[in-house]
């Protein structure tokens, strides 16, 4: 059995509100095991036997729809895929604030076009690296509150649905996800 983490789109930020017990519930009933979330904000974590994560996060999607009436973007990582994050920002061994430092996740690998047309807002210091199916994020100068280079800018711009955790965060779920 692997580990996986599901990491759900706008959950609890803005209109879908999704409590972390229907989370669990959902989950569990869909017969993954050991499923524990993190925080508010649609992280869950589990273990399931199923090897395919687009079957998983298609799986909790249609539960969270048919259940409690949201449509959610649900993205699936390995719990290697996840320490595989973890363990490649290129800008945490630069930076001690790990509120500075962010990853969006991305539903699929942007085209190589729309990767090289990214570029930060005009008078913004921000630093990415997109690598795969993740951006790392560094906001030197300050928080990714104040910022114009956001996940809604990033899906704009890469033409992918994508989600935004903190490094903090991002850590956490894959010591979760560790198998």
């Amino acid at each position: 059995m692997d580990r996986y983490v599901a990491l759900l789109r706008g959950v609890n930020v803005g209109g879908a509100k999704v409590g972390m017990a229907d989370l669990r519930r959902l989950v569990t009933n869909l017969g993954h095991d050991d499923v524990k979330t993190y925080l508010q904000s649609g992280n869950v974590v589990f273990g399931s036997s199923v090897r395919d994560a687009e079957a998983l996060a298609g799986g909790i999607e249609r539960a969270i729809a048919g259940e409690l009436g949201l449509t959610v973007p649900v993205l699936v990582r390995s719990g290697r895929e996840m320490a595989a994050v973890a363990g490649g920002n290129p800008y945490a061994d630069r930076e001690e604030d790990p509120t500075r430092l962010l990853v969006a996740f991305l539903a699929t690998a942007p085209k190589k076009s729309t990767v090289d047309a990214l570029a930060v807002p005009g008078g913004e210091n921000v630093a990415f690296t997109v690598s795969g199916r993740e951006v790392f994020l560094h906001y030197p100068d300050g928080g990714y509150g104040r910022s114009r280079f956001t996940n809604a800018y990033l899906e704009k711009k890469l033409g992918v649905v994508a989600t935004t955790r903190n490094w903090r965060s991002v850590r956490a779920l894959a010591d979760l996800a560790a198998p």
